[in-house]
């Protein structure tokens, strides 16, 4: 098989996600993109933050959206968040969508 791979291999084609390695700390989060204007981690990283970065599977979910609807972070953030907020039955403009739901203000 491995003399062969040529020949068959792209039959099984491999998902571009399989070798793509996420960035794991917030300086490697802005050079692979995962930062703008109105989402700036170069604050973070001036402070010294030693955290890991952003969430690894928002992370892939948002880059996902970046390749596949060619838009920018800004763009691909707020879709990723819409969803998140669908699946949770939260509307778009972050009230809940539960009918028992009581707001006081």
């Amino acid at each position: 098989l491995y003399l062969t791979r040529n020949r068959w291999s792209y039959l099984f084609p491999i998902p571009s996600y399989v070798y793509g390695r996420l960035p794991s700390s917030f300086s490697s989060d802005l050079e692979s993109g995962l930062s703008s204007s109105h989402f700036d981690l170069s604050t973070n990283i001036e402070a010294g933050d030693s955290r890991q970065g952003l969430d690894q599977r928002g992370k892939v979910e948002v880059q996902s959206i970046m390749k596949s609807r060619k838009v920018g972070f800004d763009e691909a953030r707020r879709i990723y968040t819409e969803r998140t907020f669908a699946i949770n039955n939260i509307g778009a403009d972050g009230r809940p969508r539960d009918p028992k739901f009581v707001s006081f203000s």
